[in-house]
């Protein structure tokens, strides 16, 4: 007989929890993000396991999945270092504005990164992309009813890997095609395109808020 604790599915939903640290250390400090290193008491057995896990502190970040109304997703390619890649992805960007509402800073980042203002705004889905080591929290918005703006009507100078971001819309049906054949590998892209997928079979009617907490 499985000693394994029966869950039903209405408990398979994440909750807050923190094990007992006993000590920290700052290992790197970067620009965007550092890395510390936690001593953590592991409670299964008598508690006297510690062992240590490297966590990235990272600030958080939100993604767009804009759709048009003719069902099509925009997405932009930028140049990603780390991966050695030209990626398309859907507009993204930083929590870097202390105390900024989380779905003005998706309507900035889709203003500056590709010229559009939406209607309509809602919550397609929370994410953790890299739970097992950094701390990092992303809300991906559904935005609608869109409005492209003229360039000269956009205070913001795009540089570095934003200099050169062309932008195209692909209709959602062959984005998601596309994700499942491997050629969009993003994860905000990835994420939100199946989830948008997922939402609009259900009528969009199950998207939560802009202002609906995270977690």
């Amino acid at each position: 007989m499985s000693d394994r604790l029966e869950i039903g599915t209405a408990d398979v939903r994440d909750a807050p929890e923190r094990w007992e640290v006993l000590g920290a250390t700052r290992e790197f400090a970067g620009r965007i993000f550092t890395v510390r290193r936690d001593s953590v008491r592991m409670p299964n057995g008598d508690g006297t396991e510690i062992v240590h896990r490297d966590v990235v502190e990272h600030p958080g970040s939100v993604g767009i999945l804009a759709v048009d109304a003719d069902d099509r997703v925009l997405l932009l390619r930028q140049y990603r270092h780390a991966c050695a890649a030209m990626l398309w992805e859907a507009p993204a960007g930083l929590r870097d504005v202390s105390g900024e509402p989380l779905h003005e800073l998706a309507a900035r980042e889709l203003l500056e990164e590709a010229g559009y203002r939406a209607g309509r705004w809602d919550v397609l889905v929370d994410v953790l992309p890299s739970s097992g080591m950094s701390d990092e929290q992303v809300r991906i918005f559904l935005a609608r009813d869109l409005a492209e703006v003229p360039a000269d009507q956009i205070d913001f100078e795009r540089v570095h890997e934003e200099a050169d971001m062309p932008v195209v819309w692909v209709p959602l049906d062959e984005a998601v095609r596309k994700v499942l054949a491997g050629e969009l590998r993003n994860m905000i892209a990835v994420t939100g395109i199946l989830a948008a997928q997922a939402a609009r079979a259900g009528g969009y009617g199950d998207l939560r808020p802009v202002e609906a907490p995270e977690g």
